[in-house]
């Protein structure tokens, strides 16, 4: 074979592995944009690689990805826009293959919003042995190969990181069906004034955090039902100045994102808001409110190669 068959030979083993390790970096960073270039940072480590001396590409592909998060995680400015407060992680559609694998509720809850949220309590190398273990099913040894670390400092990792996450679920998954209906009721509550009805759907320590229509330089957050209802209320309530800041009139459409319920603004074809919820026995527990631009590019390019059902409203 010469080089440049191999070259498409190699590159092609590379673009196999892609996906997955998209979805790893997504898992630990938060972000697709920043996700995107790890793994293309891996694929300029893997093309200035000896390559015929890398005996299992997966394994060594996932090193790369892991310890170029890792190294993200660390910097200054990582640690400063995420201290801050002005830090969300970035909500992908339903569909998404970087949300995959998704074949188990473990899977499946690593990549809530909820979970990705809470990563930011874990430390960086926790955050990985948790993800590598529960959504990509990597035995300790492995874990161990891939971090520089003993398979000890894997297991004491993964168990400080299962507690915590353990301590913040807030139940199973919620039937998709009765998800729906909830939201549906709370947004049209919402939007027509009725504060006795929303606090009703909410959980009794129910919080939501915004980035305040893209504008805050820092989340906007909420912390008990009624203020939760009070900001809800405003608003998903319809105003001109709402509107103008929209830039028009958009059409409200249900969806789901990050596998859970959510509400999303699209005016023509740009998603220019979304809401999300976490449900909890029935009930809102979590609402999140997500504007800014940079936020939304990969959802909205999602959104515009899909067919949409009907509008809930279609014209807000």
């Amino acid at each position: 074979m010469d080089s440049t068959a191999t070259d498409r030979f190699d590159t092609g083993r590379f673009e196999a592995s892609r996906n997955r390790l998209a979805s790893l970096a997504y898992r630990l960073l938060g972000s697709a944009m920043d996700a995107e270039d790890a793994v293309q940072d891996a694929f300029l480590h893997w093309q200035a690689a000896d390559r015929q001396r890398i005996r299992v590409p997966e394994a060594w592909l996932t090193k790369v990805v892991t310890n170029l998060c890792l190294d993200r995680l660390r910097s200054a400015q990582a640690r400063r826009e995420r201290t801050v407060g002005a830090w969300l992680p970035e909500p992908l559609l339903d569909g998404d293959p970087m949300l995959g694998p998704a074949d188990n509720f473990e899977q499946r809850e690593s990549v809530s919003l909820a979970v990705l949220t809470l990563m930011e309590r874990l430390s960086p190398i926790e955050r990985a042995v948790y993800l590598l273990r529960e959504a990509f099913s990597y035995g300790h040894a492995e874990i161990a190969e891939i971090l520089d670390i003993t398979e000890s400092a894997s297991q004491q990792h993964l168990h400080r990181a299962r507690r915590r996450v353990a301590a913040a679920r807030r139940g199973g998954e919620a039937d998709p069906a009765s998800a729906r209906r909830v939201v549906e009721e709370f947004f049209m509550a919402a939007a027509s004034g009725r504060t006795e009805r929303l606090v009703a759907l909410l959980t009794d320590d129910a919080t939501a955090v915004s980035d305040g229509a893209g504008l805050a330089e820092r989340l906007l957050r909420y912390d008990t039902p009624q203020r939760v209802a009070a900001v809800a209320r405003a608003g998903f309530k319809p105003t001109p100045a709402k509107r103008r800041l929209a830039g028009g009139t958009p059409a409200v459409h249900y969806a789901s994102v990050n596998g859970a319920p959510a509400i999303l603004f699209v005016l023509g074809d740009q998603v220019v808001g979304a809401v999300t919820f976490d449900i909890a026995d029935g009930r809102i527990a979590t609402v999140r409110g997500i504007a800014a631009p940079a936020r939304l590019v990969r959802l909205g390019a999602a959104w515009r190669r899909q067919e949409p059902d009907a509008p809930l409203v279609a014209q807000w």
